[in-house]
């Protein structure tokens, strides 16, 4: 009966082969995307990344974007070389198979983590977005090799498997089980099978290799959204600054016939403090230097291009052809040509090479000045304010370089005055009260217009034009176009500190802001102090009927306290405002297992804390007289319990007794 009973059949060598075949293919995708990482752009770009990612998320992940960002901003170095390592060794393993279902589980830990980081979960996801990214599909990968590895119990074809022929225990690492055998000599596979796995891995590496394009596009991913997402205003030091433009107007030139010479050339300048910016220039600065010339004169350009592209220049103070006077010239070239300064006022010079929009953007403007031959009346102080926007992605370190798309979406990385954000405000205009200071204002653009404003002050006269006739008087702010001028006079009597701003308060948070520091005159008594005087204290507010008993914390009911008297700054998410009102998520005060400060802050208010190297001017008020113990006691837990905090939580007796 022997020939009715079936031969016991081999293990078909199948699963070990695809399982091979599918992690060698993943290996070469993993060695592709290793050898990004060691590029130059990976590691200048790696911090843009995240806050590209975390552009457009939604509320919920916030703090989780901003943990990553605080944690590797100042160690981006560090988390480079670490994800040039891991992703390096990930790919070495998947290729020799070491490791096995050990690598896989970290390797798709890894991946989760690249996925909800630099991917930003694949989003944000917007109308016709499909794209899920890239490292998402590789956690599923890594799990049907886990799975794979389960089916065919070991796999021959790998490191692992060599390694386990001579050291057995070995296999708890790669394989998960207690064997203490070495796995069997595997049977060689016949021909047709090995030509089979051979055109099997061949096949599937042409179809991911094919799929590449689409599967990398992830926005978060590109060195060219990485770099656009870092600001120079973050990357700006908090310390003032060392000095700022001279603002003075220059002496006006002298003569009948005066000579211009305007140079182009590029130049790395200071746009923020302690950050550059690859710019093309006149004269080596933004804006280019300023020209004072009186109506009537003949103003003789004698224009010279040091730079490495053609360029031109074009005169708003004058009347000439373009087609002859602005035309473009190439490097190491000199155009020559005259014009009379028929009209006085307030004027912008720029080059006018197409793409203007570029050459604009990039610095290429100054201001010129035409004084009318009569003369305006006499000023005590007189400075010249060219306003004009940045448009930047990083080049490398803290050097930023031209963004055209961000030109062409008017989305300002910075609006200035005279080059260089906020300089103003640790190096203020000066006068002297009651004296009369004059500022020729030249809004050079390239895009956006300015509403021109001193706060605390108010424009004596506002000459749209410099003609002694034109001027319009008692104007609090003046609206000034991109390409336009004017002269604004302003007496301030009182001895004090007057921000000048663009009324737009974008812009001025953008950096266009700076002070007029009015200095007491002689024999004027020293400078008053604001008068503020204390009210009655406020009685608490009525809690919400709480349970009877000891305190019991109420999520819902400290959500609401949160929401109705913190949530306007902090944001629902904790997130704060940045550069006014300071995150709660993975705040020290809010985490630290003593809650003193915490407690002393709600209760008293606070300005001017430096927290993770910004300073916070935004005063917070204090909530001891509008808030009893059990509401403020309600509002520090919400805060210790949220968006991944684990601060210890307080009670209404702790808040009592710090009262």
């Amino acid at each position: 009966m022997r020939f009715l009973m079936a031969e016991p059949t081999l293990p078909s060598p199948w699963p070990a082969v695809a399982t091979t075949a599918l992690r060698v293919a993943f290996g070469i995708i993993w060695a592709v995307g290793a050898a990004l990482t060691w590029s130059p752009d990976f590691a200048t770009h790696y911090v843009g990344y995240l806050h590209n990612a975390s552009t457009g998320q939604p509320e919920w992940s916030g703090w989780w974007f901003s943990l990553w960002i605080a944690l590797i901003s100042p160690n981006a170095l560090l988390f480079t070389w670490l994800t040039r390592l891991a992703t390096t060794v990930t790919a070495l393993a998947l290729l020799v198979g070491f490791g096995g279902k050990t690598l896989y589980l970290l390797g798709a830990l890894f991946s989760l983590l690249i996925w909800s980081t630099a991917e930003g979960f694949g989003g944000p996801y917007t109308v016709g977005v499909s794209n899920i990214g890239t490292a998402i599909t590789y956690v599923l990968i890594f799990f049907a090799l886990i799975g794979l590895h389960y089916r065919t119990g070991f796999v021959p074809y790998s490191l692992d498997y060599l390694i386990e022929r001579r050291w057995p225990a070995w296999q708890r690492i790669a394989e998960w089980n207690e064997a203490t055998t070495p796995p069997p000599q595997p049977e060689t596979l016949p021909p047709g099978i090995q030509i089979g796995a051979i055109l099997g891995i061949l096949a599937l590496l042409v179809l991911l290799i094919a799929g590449l394009p689409s599967t990398l596009n992830v926005k978060s991913a590109t060195p060219e959204t990485a770099a656009a997402a870092v600001s120079p205003l973050m990357l700006a030091a908090k310390t003032p600054l060392a000095s700022a433009r001279d603002a003075r107007l220059p002496p006006v030139l002298e003569g009948e016939q005066v000579v211009v010479d305007v140079i182009a050339e590029d130049k790395q300048i200071a746009i923020a403090n302690g950050v550059d910016y690859q710019a093309w220039t006149f004269g080596g600065v933004v804006p280019g230097p300023v020209i004072h010339v009186r109506e009537g004169q003949t103003v003789k350009v004698r224009f010279s291009n040091k730079g490495t592209m053609h360029h031109s220049v074009d005169f708003h103070s004058a009347i000439t052809p373009p087609s002859l006077d602005y035309v473009d010239i190439m490097p190491n070239e000199m155009l020559e040509f005259s014009f009379v300064a028929k009209t006085p006022g307030a004027f912008v010079y720029h080059c006018g090479t197409p793409p203007v929009l570029l050459h604009m953007g990039n610095g290429m403007y100054g201001a010129i000045i035409v004084d009318p031959k009569e003369g305006l009346p006499p000023a005590d102080e007189n400075y010249v304010i060219v306003q004009s926007e940045w448009y930047t992605k990083l080049a490398s370190g803290n050097v930023m370089a031209p963004d055209y798309q961000k030109m062409l979406d008017i989305r300002p990385d910075e609006v200035v005055f005279n080059g260089v954000a906020k300089q103003y405000v640790d190096h203020p205009l000066t006068v002297t009260a009651g004296k009369r200071m004059r500022l020729y204002f030249v809004n050079a653009g390239p895009s956006m217009w300015s509403a021109f404003h001193i706060i605390g002050g108010m424009f004596d006269r506002v000459y749209p034009d410099a003609n002694p006739a034109h001027f319009q008087s008692g104007v609090s702010t003046y609206s000034v176009g991109p390409g336009e001028g004017a002269i604004f006079d302003a007496v301030l009597e009182e001895p004090g500190h007057y921000p000048f701003v663009d009324h737009s308060f974008a812009h001025l948070m953008l950096g266009a802001v700076g002070i007029i520091d009015v200095k007491p005159a002689e024999g004027m008594t020293a400078t008053r102090k604001p008068v503020i005087t204390k009210t009655a204290q406020a009685t608490p507010a009525a809690a919400e009927p709480a349970p009877t008993g000891p305190y019991k914390f109420d999520p819902a009911r400290a959500e609401s306290a949160y929401a109705a008297n913190c949530g306007a700054c902090h944001q629902a998410n904790g997130q704060g405002m940045a550069g006014v009102f300071p995150p709660l998520v993975n705040n020290k005060a809010v985490q630290d297992p003593n809650p003193a400060k915490h407690i002393s802050v709600i209760l008293d208010g606070l300005q001017g804390e430096e927290i993770d190297g910004t300073v916070y001017q935004s005063p917070m008020p204090p909530f001891k007289g509008a808030l009893n113990d059990t509401q403020i006691a309600d509002i520090i837990n919400h805060e210790r319990s949220s968006w991944g905090n684990k601060g210890k939580l307080v009670s209404p007796e702790d808040v009592k007794a710090a009262r």
